[in-house]
């Protein structure tokens, strides 16, 4: 799926280049807006099925939780429900770090890479960016 342009062109208007790919740059600040609006859409979505269930809930504000990214943290306001009863399937309740991180750290070691090769990779790719 191709992003609009004129999006594109919203989203980089008076940015530094030299940051949109820094810690707290436009990426992080893309995952964290991309990552609360799907989870708000499935806690809506959850909503309603309870909702035709005949069960009441409703919204319960939020709750904040730091996810750890290849490059920085995130912290995201999750959803609540006042039943207690959302779990979200994007990013689970003990989840601490964006799905493809670990991802990323397995096909390292699987290329062998020793652990500590990955991890002063890690830091120093940090260090680059952040």
């Amino acid at each position: 799926m191709a992003i609009d342009k004129d999006v594109l062109d919203q989203l980089l208007a008076g940015r530094d280049p030299q940051q949109l790919f820094a810690k707290d740059g436009l990426l992080d600040d893309l995952k964290k807006a991309l990552s609360e609006r799907m989870l708000s859409a499935e806690l809506d979505d959850h909503l309603e099925n309870e909702g035709a269930a005949g069960a009441i809930n409703r919204r319960n504000g939020s709750s904040r939780k730091t996810m750890l990214t290849g490059t920085s943290k995130v912290t995201l306001d999750v959803p609540r429900d006042r039943a207690g009863t959302f779990d979200p399937k994007l990013i689970t309740k003990y989840q601490r770090r964006f799905p493809d991180f670990d991802d990323k750290i397995i096909s390292m070691y699987a290329r062998g890479m020793t652990v500590r090769e990955i991890r002063g990779h890690h830091r120093c790719h940090r260090r680059q960016l952040g």
